[in-house]
């Protein structure tokens, strides 16, 4: 009841003006009423993926926190591992604003940011600041002006900088709010992207001592012959995870409401069921060789426990945490 009152007022301002308010509120140490109602404790349902053991099966999605500001703050809330980014080489800003839009009767969210962050090098400040001991993935992407054919080199700066400061890294090649982005899930792109992480993962594991997993994070707006064929390349180049999916193009379930026309990445309900699919089909072409992160309209405890039916091992909210609230973390854990 406390976060619908909350949600109310949140809903009054701008989305992205509201997102950082939220963050900022959850950051306040002295703000206690808020960190009483907020901060939760979630029994250990531990769970091992990727070679990694996780709290519990729900992670915080990629988006929330894109510089990694927040850490501390985001790990009270029950989640079993948090996913912070996208985060590209050198800062940018992004798209033009008002670039968030909610559409509040369809539980859905168009954004068309366009990996706006401060950068590599911020970001790996930031963690090295945290004192969060948990699971912590970093989301990452190229830089807006790189060319899509020399794109390679902005995912390969980055993991060499992040990579022992991370759990695993996730690689998107699959937001629609950055010009081109999507072309490296294709053909020789994709492989040549596949063959220079993996090669990339190598030396730094023989350098490190430490091996990191890469993820990589897909669109729901594939056919099934696609995923198909990235489910093939998926395990002849040995990825650690798939995340299934990022924001979706297809408007057509919120056609008429308010924002409905406006460009950009759809996320919560209206992606759930084509989020779903997806993890269906990579679940039945991958055969369990490669686990799935299920992430894509997760507002209730029987979307997520779909999302696990359907093939996914860990399973991760954005979209829901903004409609629902943290007390939303709390039921699925102990529900799943």
């Amino acid at each position: 009841m406390f976060y619908y009152l909350i949600r109310k007022l949140l809903f009054l301002i701008e989305p992205e003006r509201a997102h950082f308010l939220m963050l900022k509120l959850l950051y306040m140490k002295n703000f206690q009423i808020f960190n009483f109602f907020f901060k939760t404790r979630i029994p250990s349902k531990k769970i091992k993926c990727m070679g990694l053991t996780f709290k519990n099966k729900i992670g915080m999605a990629a988006g929330i926190d894109k510089n990694g500001e927040y850490i501390n703050s985001l790990s009270k809330l029950g989640f079993g591992f948090i996913e912070i980014g996208t985060v590209t080489p050198l800062p940018q800003t992004g798209n033009l604003k008002p670039r968030v839009f909610r559409i509040i009767p369809a539980e859905g969210i168009i954004n068309r940011m366009g990996f706006n962050n401060l950068g590599i090098d911020n970001l790996v400040n930031n963690i090295k600041k945290s004192n969060f001991k948990g699971i912590i993935g970093v989301n990452i992407g190229k830089n807006e002006h790189t060319k899509i054919e020399n794109s390679v080199n902005d995912y390969l700066i980055c993991i060499e900088k992040i990579y022992c400061h991370a759990s695993y890294i996730a690689i998107n090649i699959s937001s629609p709010n950055t010009l081109n982005l999507r072309k490296l899930q294709y053909g020789i792109l994709f492989k040549n992207l596949l063959y220079e992480i993996k090669k990339k993962q190598k030396a730094l594991h023989q350098k490190h001592l430490k091996y990191v997993p890469i993820a990589i994070k897909i669109s729901p707006d594939l056919s099934k012959q696609e995923l198909m064929y990235i489910s093939k390349q998926l395990i002849k180049y040995k990825l650690d995870a798939v995340i299934a999916t990022n924001t979706t193009l297809d408007h057509s379930l919120i056609s008429g409401f308010k924002h409905s026309s406006e460009k950009g990445g759809l996320s919560g309900l209206p992606l759930q069921k084509k989020s779903t699919n997806t993890i269906s089909i990579l679940s039945k072409n991958l055969q369990k060789k490669i686990p799935i992160i299920g992430v894509g309209g997760i507002n209730s405890i029987n979307a997520a426990k779909e999302k696990l039916a359907s093939g996914a091992t860990l399973i991760q909210i954005y979209s829901g945490l903004v409609y629902h609230g943290p007390k939303l973390v709390k039921k699925i854990i102990h529900n799943i």
